[in-house]
């Protein structure tokens, strides 16, 4: 009989309903939604599951409880008295890899995570009848976050982040990861059956993760899991099964028209490696060109990217003539559609244009802004207006 578990997956600060909708497609039930992550309800299937198709989630974490603690001693208690050998077997390596502290009196990561580690091994030593443990198993690392006092403990299930592919060896000055830039896509009506070029395209991380999602190739799917390891937990044909499913599921029929430009020579190259090991490689094209060349001849198409700034170009005079030059090669393109990440706040001015929207992201610990310029919508096609 399958165990229920609760979830959760952390994610990009203001992204959070995106990765809502992808768990609510995988068929699972949403039991919270809070800044920068989502719990939700699943099985050992949706630990495969959820590890190998959610695109925006960083990792997913086995909830193993909750309790609040404003002192050491609470932190020990609370942490001894979770249930550590329903998810730990005797020689399975155990410690806490992580400790965030937000408005809370424990504050200090070292302290808590040496604390909880003692918590754990006083727990597990009355329950398995023994003074010390080998640790010579399959790992199971601990994240805890404590907030306003109160402490949720998770197991991790992923191991790597998720954004961690497998396709990106190499990026440019300021990549942009994989999950963030799945995200950003998936806010926009990009599908497909529609032009999306990225003229800043760096590493090639927005014109992969297209493709990606235009194939409906699971982004783990080339990577591996932490809780694979996990046999006390999750039986082997559990993977095997996804890892199938996820197979069976990629389109490969149907040439997608994408295409990613750089003035750099050498990141062109790259992002042309990067796609290969993606395998994706077929349905991008790759060039150098400076965004002053910025054109299409066919309407009704997207840019998305992620446009220097800042840090990347070093003067408030080269930022502004860049994007500049944006601003003035879309206008050109009067049907098309542009959607950028930047952390300008004076993107839109430069630009020579104000975003219809705008979306307030955190890129780490970076405040961006999602600015969106939005086209006419292409007209239905005359067999759809028939149908309808």
């Amino acid at each position: 009989m399958s165990r229920r578990f609760e979830l959760i997956a952390p994610c990009h600060f203001g992204l959070e309903v995106v990765l809502k909708k992808e768990i609510y497609d995988l068929g699972y039930e949403i039991i919270q939604v809070e800044d920068g992550k989502v719990t939700f309800e699943g099985d050992e299937e949706a630990i495969c599951r959820s590890n190998l198709f959610l695109r925006t989630a960083e990792r997913v974490l086995l909830k193993v409880g909750e309790f609040k603690a404003e002192t050491f001693d609470e932190l020990f208690e609370g942490t001894k008295v979770l249930p550590w050998e329903a998810y730990i077997p005797e020689n399975g390596k155990f410690w806490v890899a992580k400790a965030t502290s937000i408005k809370s009196k424990l504050f200090s990561p070292s302290d808590i995570q040496s604390i909880m580690k003692k918590a754990m091994v006083e727990r597990m030593k009355q329950q398995y009848h023994c003074s010390w443990f080998s640790e010579e198993g399959s790992f199971y690392p601990v994240r805890v976050t404590i907030k306003k006092d109160m402490v949720t403990v998770g197991l991790d299930t992923s191991g790597d982040s998720l954004h961690k592919r497998g396709y990106r060896l190499s990026t440019g000055k300021a990549p942009i990861t994989e999950t963030l830039a799945a995200a950003l896509i998936l806010l926009t009506p990009w599908n497909r059956d529609r032009i999306l070029v990225d003229p800043f395209c760096g590493s090639g991380t927005f014109a992969i993760e297209a493709a990606l999602i235009g194939m409906q190739i699971a982004p783990g799917l080339n990577r591996s899991f932490l809780a694979s390891h996990w046999e006390n937990l999750i039986e082997a044909r559990e993977w095997k099964e996804v890892f199938e499913e996820a197979r069976d599921l990629v389109e490969k029929d149907g040439k997608m028209e994408i295409q990613g430009y750089d003035i750099d020579r050498e990141m062109v190259r790259t992002a042309r490696e990067n796609a290969k090991r993606a395998g994706v490689a077929e349905q991008i094209h790759f060039q150098q060109r400076p965004v002053s060349e910025l054109s299409h001849s066919k309407k009704y198409g997207f840019i998305i990217t992620n446009p220097p700034y800042g840090e990347r170009m070093g003067t408030k005079e080269s930022i502004q003539e860049v994007y500049a030059e944006f601003g003035r090669q879309f206008r050109l393109l009067d049907s098309w559609s542009a959607y950028m990440i930047t952390a300008s706040e004076e993107a839109e001015r430069y630009f020579g244009r104000k975003a219809d929207k705008n979306r307030k992201i955190y890129n780490g610990m970076m405040r961006t802004y999602f600015y969106q310029f939005l086209g006419p919508k292409p007209p239905r096609a005359k067999k759809d207006m028939e149908i309808g």
